[in-house]
């Protein structure tokens, strides 16, 4: 294991020279910003969390630009509606911020207006619902209708569970193969030495279906190591990465950092290492896919 100090530095040298070499432009696709000195105060996360603080974009800037990392998507975990609209007028004032995955109640008989209000946006390029939403309805016809506005304005669909919503996942991807779907945190492998079977052939099925995609995010969480302490050691992440590797490829894989709850597993520079290594070896073109061009697949971002 590398001492914090010299990982962090390791890092960031590694990713700025391997970002000035290569040419490769990055998009971090899993980020979170709040504001808990909101008169109103913030729902996520909670107030004895590790990340519990002011997360603005610049709080983001310093974190990725030594490593060559200079656009997001944003990723609303705050269950209020308002708060969507809250992060599209943070994303309207920075120019690094590609797009916007809202939060919005699948099951709310609103649910069709408010995606109207917000799709109007350019900024909004998808959804995450509640986990336990997902789980307990995405079969019925209801939450399905509901993907199919999602499917008809080319908005997308993250997915954020344990290895059952992977198998939930395959069967609306095949029902609805117009829908983009991206699987959060690898999926959430669990310890990513120790990957189960359920999820091994959860992923497998998910690769077989052209519409999934799937972020490389919340590594370094899964462990569950103390604080600040999970392996630095690509060795380590190699089962879990090996399987998304074979079964996504080139086409369908992109980075995220889920930073600030990334700080609860390692540094940020630890996480982008960890990536960054795992595709030293694989050609410019694999990479840039990987770090930028997927991304643009699956959301649709365009340029600012």
């Amino acid at each position: 294991m590398h001492c914090l100090g010299a990982a962090a530095l390791g890092s960031a040298v590694t990713s700025r020279v391997f970002a000035q070499e290569t040419g490769v432009k990055k998009v971090d696709t899993h980020t979170h910003f709040y504001d808990p000195t909101r008169e109103e105060g913030i729902p996520w996360p909670p107030k004895d969390a590790l990340y519990y603080r002011k997360v603005m974009p610049e709080d983001w800037r310093a974190q990725t630009a030594p490593h060559g990392i200079t656009h997001a998507i944003a990723v609303e975990a705050s269950p209020w509606l308002e708060d969507n609209q809250w992060l599209l007028d943070v994303a309207a004032r920075d120019r690094s911020i590609l797009g916007v995955v809202g939060n919005l109640d699948i099951l709310d008989e609103n649910f069709a207006a408010n995606l109207n209000r917000f799709a109007a946006d350019r900024l909004f390029r998808g959804i995450r619902p509640n986990r336990r939403q997902f789980l307990e309805h995405s079969a019925t016809p209801d939450f399905v209708k509901s993907m199919e506005l999602l499917a008809e304005r080319g908005l997308s669909f993250d997915v954020n569970g344990p290895p059952p919503t992977l198998d939930q996942a395959v069967a609306l991807a095949k029902k609805l193969p117009d829908l983009r779907i991206i699987l959060d945190h690898v999926g959430n492998c669990g310890d990513p030495a120790k990957p189960t079977q359920a999820w091994r052939d959860g992923i497998q099925a998910a690769g077989q279906c052209p519409n999934v995609f799937c972020k490389i995010s919340a590594l370094v969480e899964q462990p569950g190591a103390p604080v600040g302490q999970a392996p630095r050691d690509l060795e380590y992440y190699l089962p879990a990465l090996e399987v998304v590797w074979e079964n996504f490829g080139e086409n369908r894989l992109m980075f995220g950092s889920n930073w600030p709850v990334s700080d609860q597993g390692a540094p940020f520079a630890t996480v982008v290492d960890l990536v960054d290594r795992f595709f030293e070896t694989k050609s410019e073109p694999v990479r840039q896919k990987f770090f930028r061009d997927n991304s643009r697949a699956a959301y649709r971002w365009a340029e600012r």
